[in-house]
């Protein structure tokens, strides 16, 4: 092979490696102008999250009517507004809740039931206290005259403490029993009493308190 021609094939060699160089950097700065056109990526923090699941209702809170000490005893009648046993009528009171022997102890749910609801019903009415022990689950309209046993709707958490707590109530609860089985109120009247305001029905049937 002559010097020319070994010259000349290295002359091309050169030519065609300076010329993909050149291409090399050509290409680089297309795509780093590409690259600074285009707009930041958001931070990972900055995507917002879709929302695949919705977010689960808490339970209404109820909250406590009133805070005076007239009323401060009283059910939310939202949740509460009582329920009567359907069993239990004016003509068969003597054969039911005025029977010898007793008779609310044949219907009172049992406290594997009245728990659970008590523990549900005391997050529904917002108390800020939630010890159980603070608390009787009490039948608005009473068993003693014809309240329903295991109606939610006869049923609440009924502070022990405070003035009109839940010890008073219970002696509305017997004197109305003895007024409906002595025959001096009917049953009727005594249950509804109960239901709209025991406070003012125990102010009226027992006391000024």
């Amino acid at each position: 092979m002559s010097v020319k021609y070994r010259y000349r094939k290295q002359n091309k060699i050169a030519r065609l490696a300076v010329s993909f160089i050149k291409f090399l950097l050509f290409s680089g700065a297309i795509g780093l102008a590409y690259f600074h056109g285009l707009p930041s990526m958001p931070q990972i923090s900055q995507i917002p999250i879709p929302a695949i699941f919705p977010t689960l209702p808490s339970l209404p809170t109820l909250g406590v009517p009133a805070t005076s000490n007239d009323t401060a005893g009283l059910p939310n009648r939202a949740s509460t507004p009582g329920a009567i046993d359907p069993r239990v009528t004016q003509a068969n009171i003597y054969s039911t809740i005025c029977r010898k022997g007793g008779y609310t102890s044949s219907v009172r749910p049992p406290v594997s039931y009245t728990e659970p609801l008590k523990i549900k019903q005391i997050a529904q009415y917002g108390y800020s206290d939630k010890r159980l022990s603070h608390y009787e689950e009490d039948h608005l309209i009473p068993l003693e005259v014809g309240g329903n046993p295991a109606d939610p709707k006869n049923l609440w958490p009924e502070p022990r403490a405070g003035i009109w707590g839940a010890s008073k109530k219970d002696s509305l609860e017997n004197k109305l029993h003895d007024l409906v089985c002595s025959g001096r109120l009917d049953l009727a009247t005594a249950q509804k009493a109960i239901a709209a305001d025991w406070i003012a029905a125990y102010k009226k049937y027992v006391g000024a308190g």
